[in-house]
């Protein structure tokens, strides 16, 4: 098995001699792992350039993962690191974002 050295939010994976799928995880000291969760929001009024450009500085905010708009059903599906974030804090940076973010969708 080849392992996967984590150390302080770098990984390194090491390949040599691995084979498949097969791999060990090592979590150094002080590494802190996260958890990634997703929210899902609907949202009101459609997101224009300006709206999108601060969202896309939203990937600077250390937690927040991804953000991806579906159009068909109005929804803005952010994945975010949940050992830093809330959801609330999530929606905030929404608005801050001027997305007209509105109640949380329940996912299945």
């Amino acid at each position: 098995m080849a392992p996967v050295l984590l150390d302080r939010g770098c990984s390194i994976l090491d390949s040599s001699g691995a084979t498949g799928r097969d791999f060990q995880i090592i979590i150094a000291e002080g590494f802190k792992p996260m958890t990634y969760l997703e929210v899902v929001f609907n949202y009101g009024a459609i997101p224009g350039e300006n709206e999108l450009r601060a969202i896309d500085t939203m990937r600077e905010v250390y937690g927040i993962r991804r953000v991806q708009f579906s159009a068909k059903e109005r929804t803005v599906r952010v994945e975010f690191d949940a050992s830093r974030l809330k959801q609330d804090s999530v929606a905030k940076l929404l608005r801050n974002a001027g997305v007209d973010v509105r109640e949380i969708v329940a996912l299945a």
